[in-house]
């Protein structure tokens, strides 16, 4: 069996607040929009797909709804990372600091998206 991984599909509360984050801010493409309830966006080689959670997993708490999981997308690329990452703290990003391990090709760097799902930028030595 051959396997070729196509779509992420993440469970949102707020999609119209995700598109703002993942259009907006790490400008990724839209592919198809239902308005408030799924969006489909362009992320490289895959896609992210977008879903309102249903009703019975909705937070009734009016706190800022974040969701603890662990999955973690990671965004591999060409631009200075330290540039990219001083672009999304301006945005108001969650971000960590830029890292690395010993023998290893690549900086990274962990953020958060505004519900807590977790990315990861990825740069080449």
């Amino acid at each position: 069996m051959k396997l070729n991984l196509s779509t992420i599909v993440l469970f949102v509360q707020h999609v119209d607040k995700l598109k703002c984050f993942y259009v907006d801010i790490l400008h990724l493409e839209i592919i198809e929009e239902i308005p408030s309830e799924w969006l489909l966006l362009k992320a490289g080689n895959c896609h992210i797909g977008l879903h309102k959670i249903g009703n019975a997993y909705l937070s009734p708490d009016a706190a800022a709804f974040k969701f603890d999981n662990n999955t973690k997308m990671v965004f591999e690329i060409t631009e200075d990372i330290h540039t990219v990452r001083d672009y999304l703290l301006q945005q108001a990003v969650s971000m960590k600091a830029i890292t690395t391990f010993d023998n290893y090709d690549f900086w990274l760097c962990d953020g958060e998206d505004p519900e807590g799902n977790v990315f990861q930028l990825k740069q080449k030595k």
